[in-house]
């Protein structure tokens, strides 16, 4: 069964879930025509600017980020909970060493230029409108500091608008 587009307010399913619980794939093309993605459970969708938005968080040493930095477009797709292993595989196997798409045996697809997965039971096609890395200086709370950013390696947050969003 293929993928049909649907307006963002139509989407069915609770976001705080697909994020934070079922996790996402980031993935983005560079210039060389190749691809990447990771896992993430950090992010959100809201309206910003009028427009429907995603907001992605990628940390500095992230060998996806180079990819999302390189492009105006990415996706962010969602599974199955079948494919759960796979998300674990995707979010601690890093692209530069091995070809992790491949060893997932995932099948790259394009939305005018945009890469996301067949397999996939949602995608949004996210074209970057923001980045921004966070900032130390602007923490309210301490203890976020500590516990997510001993090491000084700040995210980048990026919003990106939803351009279309698919689903089975």
């Amino acid at each position: 069964m293929g993928f049909r587009e649907i307006k963002a307010e139509e989407l069915n399913g609770n976001t705080f879930e697909m994020i934070g619980k079922q996790w996402m794939l980031v993935t983005a093309k560079n210039s060389k025509g190749q691809v990447n993605t990771m896992t993430a459970s950090w992010g959100g969708v809201g309206i910003m600017w009028g427009k429907p938005v995603a907001f992605i968080f990628i940390r500095p040493q992230r060998y996806t980020k180079e990819f999302v930095d390189d492009s105006n477009y990415v996706s962010l797709t969602f599974f199955e909970e079948k494919y759960r292993s796979m998300l674990k595989y995707m979010g601690t196997v890093s692209g530069r060493n091995e070809d992790k798409i491949k060893h997932e045996s995932l099948t790259v697809a394009e939305y005018d230029g945009c890469p996301y997965f067949e397999e996939a039971s949602v995608v949004f096609k996210a074209r970057k409108l923001y980045a921004q890395d966070l900032d130390k200086d602007c923490i309210i709370d301490n203890e976020i500091i500590d516990k997510w950013y001993p090491n000084d390696d700040w995210h980048t947050m990026y919003v990106c608008e939803i351009e279309k969003m698919l689903v089975r």
